[in-house]
């Protein structure tokens, strides 16, 4: 993994390449993906008393709203390209751009690309500036797909308003309540 911070992933502790050394080393992503895997999982929500739908989605939109802010207000990492700019993969008509709240989320998710034998070069950014910058510098519907490849815990955050600025927003415009009763 690369924070910008300089290309010294690429040496050997004696300081010369690990080429000029003769040596294969074992990829920092899997040192991550192994430190990851060891950590806390989260806590199941307390399902003891059964909720009606309504009450299901309005605790759905608030822990959503909560994940949300969250996001917002925390660096994560981006993976970036040889031009420095974002990894995004395209899907479902939507630009997502890949974002991860941990180096060994990361670090799984370079394994599972088949790609875990390379540095990864990064930039952390607040979570809020993807939303309210990256994703409108898109010029496509674009979200960000935050932890993808570790199982169970990625989050999107879709190109929708109340997510993104409303001029980015697949939805901008669209009355949602009319929507919703003519699906019926």
């Amino acid at each position: 993994m690369s924070d910008r911070g300089g290309d010294d992933n690429d040496m050997a502790d004696g300081g010369e390449s690990t080429e000029e050394a003769g040596e294969i080393r074992r990829s920092r992503l899997l040192d991550y993906a192994e430190m990851g895997e060891a950590g806390p999982s989260a806590a199941p929500a307390d399902a003891s008393e059964p909720l009606n739908s309504d009450d299901a989605v309005a605790r759905g939109r608030h822990e959503f709203a909560v994940l949300l802010g969250e996001f917002r207000r925390t660096a994560v990492l981006v993976p970036t390209d040889r031009d420095d700019a974002p990894l995004v993969g395209d899907f479902g008509g939507i630009r997502w751009i890949y974002a991860f709240s941990t180096e060994s989320a990361l670090a799984r998710f370079a394994i599972a690309r088949g790609e875990g034998g390379r540095e990864w070069p990064y930039q952390r950014l607040l979570g809020a500036r993807l939303l309210d910058a990256a994703v409108p510098a898109a010029g496509v519907p674009c979200g960000v797909a935050l932890d993808v490849g570790t199982e169970g815990e990625g989050v999107l955050f879709p190109p929708v308003t109340g997510i993104v600025p409303e001029g980015a927003a697949v939805d901008a415009g669209v009355d949602v309540d009319a929507a919703r009763k003519a699906r019926g």
